[in-house]
């Protein structure tokens, strides 16, 4: 991992090995065996490398830096969270409904708009930042049309996990509510409908504006009688 990060942010603030190696005062081919992990730095030039790139050793050491918060997309994706609190200093969970969807999609970093959306309190919520999303159409089943999806917001790419599910904010497609797969190779995400009917497709890393992750959902409707009208309106087709 450390060598193809260094390998990474060195090609990514266009360094060649040379210039790199002569920065961190060592060998060229001390560089190169750092980059092909035949040899590993030691704690001193760990921190020479992460105080040089502007960054944690850690995040050095354990993160994939190359589609992480690292990798540049245009909009500064996951940089900025705006969010409120409460008189006791906890995060509020906004509601963005279907009417708000539009404004929402131009204004997400405004603080000033966030804390006009109207919010509700779930008890026992464990920490992080939770927003409400009013879902509609039938891509989800059974998860219906007007739940409303609580979700966590995620930092980073690599936090996302295969085969969960998200909220995926864009330009072009708006709020979706999907399965996701991530593909690092092209830099995109697959979104997957739980209704069949619905083709999976994909969308690009830059497009991306923000990313939450599927914690709880509220509904409003009779599952069993929502599904008897279901299988009733299909008998009646045949």
């Amino acid at each position: 991992m450390i060598g193809e990060n260094l390998k990474y942010l060195r090609q990514k603030n266009k360094l060649s090995q040379q210039a790199l190696s002569d920065a961190l005062e060592i060998p060229r081919t001390t560089l190169g065996d750092y980059e092909r992990e035949k040899t590993e730095p030691n704690i001193s030039m760990l921190l020479r490398m992460a105080d040089f790139f502007d960054i944690k050793v850690d995040e050095l050491i354990n993160s994939n830096l190359s589609f992480g918060k690292y990798e540049i997309l245009k909009n500064q994706m996951m940089k900025v969270l705006a969010i409120t609190v409460d008189e006791e200093d906890h995060g509020n969970i906004e509601l963005v409904d279907t009417k708000a969807e539009a404004g929402y999609l131009d204004s997400y970093q405004n603080p000033e708009y966030i804390k006009d959306l109207p919010r509700i309190r779930i008890p026992h919520m464990k920490g992080g930042h939770y927003r409400a999303f009013e879902i509609q159409g039938d891509s989800m089943l059974p998860i219906e049309s007007g739940s409303i999806i609580i979700a966590s917001y995620v930092e980073q790419l690599d936090n996302i996990k295969d085969d969960k599910t998200y909220i995926v904010i864009s330009k072009r497609e708006g709020v979706v509510y999907k399965r996701v797969r991530i593909d690092h190779e092209h830099k995109q995400l697959m979104l997957i409908s739980d209704n069949d009917i619905y083709l999976p497709y994909e969308i690009e890393f830059e497009e991306i504006d923000e990313i939450w992750e599927y914690y709880a959902h509220l509904g409003f409707s009779d599952i069993r009688h929502s599904i008897n009208e279901k299988v009733e309106s299909q008998i009646s087709d045949i």
